[in-house]
């Protein structure tokens, strides 16, 4: 893959990753780092690039993983006890707070039923339309319309 596909290709996808991040990571600077990482990624790994037919489910992928990554990475380093010098106080609170509703939500979304966890999964990490959703999986518009909110209702109660 040369520079100006990947550029024409992947870095279209940007605003879409960092929501994506956003999302999981629940802080701005993490976020922008690991979208950061994921570009690296992406353009140390190139030349394997063009094998990849669908970029965008690819990348939201990849996004999800290395959130995930990053969150286990942070909670095992406060399980060893590296973050002892970290002063405690409202950032590191935060932090721990953003952990745990993330763990909470994971396994929420885990728990819907099929349909459910489906259509929540196109729309947060594809970014997808309730339309695009509908075309994708061949239900009609109203049913996604109605899962998402089902699905939102059941995650809202989980975190609550």
């Amino acid at each position: 893959m040369t520079s100006k596909e990947f550029i024409d290709t992947y870095l279209p996808l940007g605003d879409a990753l960092y929501r994506v991040a956003f999302h999981i990571l629940e802080s701005q600077a993490d976020a922008e780092d690991a979208v950061q990482d994921l570009y690296a990624k992406l353009w140390n790994s190139r030349s394997t690039l063009d094998a990849v037919r669908s970029p965008r489910p690819y990348c939201m992928a990849l996004m999800k993983n290395i959130c995930i990554d990053r969150i286990r990475k942070a909670s095992n380093a406060e399980e060893s006890g590296l973050n002892e010098n970290i002063p405690s106080g409202r950032a590191t609170d935060d932090g721990t707070i953003g952990n745990e509703t993330m763990k909470r939500m994971a396994k929420a979304i885990g728990d819907l039923p099929k349909g459910q966890r489906e259509v929540i999964q196109m729309r947060i990490f594809e970014d997808l339309s309730n339309e695009e959703i509908s075309r994708k999986t061949g239900m009609s518009n109203l049913t996604v319309r109605v899962l998402l909110s089902q699905a939102r209702k059941t995650l809202r109660k989980a975190l609550d």
